[in-house]
Formats: structure tokens, C-alpha cells, sequence
């Protein structure tokens, strides 16, 4: 019987550490690395400036990949979504891609605090001041106020680090 692949998919608040995770997690996994930003930037250039905006294009994004995502899986290959599962219904559809492809799923909830968070993202409008205009307190704080935290209703395979 041929193997299939395994989804990672991750949540944790703006700051959190979900695209460092993502990196580590695929060099791990030797798995297929998928950036929502590397996507959206390239494919919509200079068109993201709101919360908005990012919204709009993410949803936009999703029908492009899903059916490239459950190829992958059903080939056997692990694939690390670096998207942001940080919603009930964002949950969801990482749910159906992997049921969708007979894959197996492992959600990574990096569970972090409002002070964590906005250090690292501190640290990060230094690091990457391309960023710093989206990169903000207030920002933070409205992203912040769709964060749901995962619960064991959504019949997930999690790992909290």
C-alpha cells in the first residue's frame, strides 16, 4: 500500500514564531516548504498594504494550491504550510485538504503570549524593515482579536511547543 504524505500546518498568534517553525519543521521532515507570504508576494505585488487587503489576496490564494497540496500528499510527500491556522474555519480547511488526499495532519500550536509575541516582533521590524509598516502594535492587536486557540472539538492531531 503506497504511503501518504502528512500536512503540517501551524497556529499561533502574530509573532508567534510560525514561519521560523515552518522552516525548522520542513528541513525535519524533509518536506515541501509552502510560504503564504512567498506566495502572496510574488503573485501580488505591492497590492497587500491593509489587513484587508492581506485577506482579500489570501483568499484568492487558497483555490490555487489546494488541489497542488493534495498531489503532494497523495505522492507520498510531507508538505509544511507555512499559513496561518489561526481561526476555527482556517483549521478546517487544512482539515479537508489532508481527509481530501487520505493524508495524515499534525498541527503545531505554538502557544505564545501577547508579550512574547510582540517582542519578537519588535525584534523582527529591525531585522526586516520591509516589514515594520505591517509590523506593529496595533496591528498585533487587531490580527490578535480573530486568534481562536485550538480545542479538542475540531478532532486534531495537535502539538503544542
Amino acid at each position: 500500500m503506497e504511503e501518504k504524505g502528512t500536512l503540517y500546518f501551524l497556529c499561533g498568534k502574530m509573532g508567534a514564531g510560525k514561519s521560523t517553525m515552518a522552516k525548522q519543521m520542513a528541513a525535519e521532515q524533509r518536506a515541501v516548504l509552502l510560504s503564504e507570504d512567498e506566495w502572496l508576494s510574488t503573485l501580488y505585488p505591492n497590492q497587500i498594504h491593509t489587513f484587508e487587503d492581506y485577506q482579500k489576496h489570501a483568499r484568492l490564494l487558497k483555490p490555487l494550491i489546494e488541489s497542488h497540496v493534495q498531489q503532494l500528499l497523495r505522492l507520498g510527500m510531507h508538505v509544511v504550510m507555512d499559513f496561518p491556522a489561526n481561526t476555527k474555519s482556517s483549521r478546517s480547511w487544512f482539515l479537508q485538504l489532508s481527509e481530501h488526499a487520505g493524508a495524515n495532519h499534525r498541527l503545531i500550536y505554538l502557544n505564545r503570549s501577547d508579550e512574547q509575541c510582540l517582542r519578537q516582533i519588535q525584534k523582527r521590524r529591525i531585522s526586516e524593515p520591509g516589514r515594520a509598516a505591517f509590523d506593529t502594535e496595533e496591528v498585533f492587536h487587531h490580527v490578535t482579536s480573530f486568534f481562536e486557540a485550538p480545542d479538542d472539538t475540531e478532532h486534531l492531531h495537535i502539538i503544542e511547543k
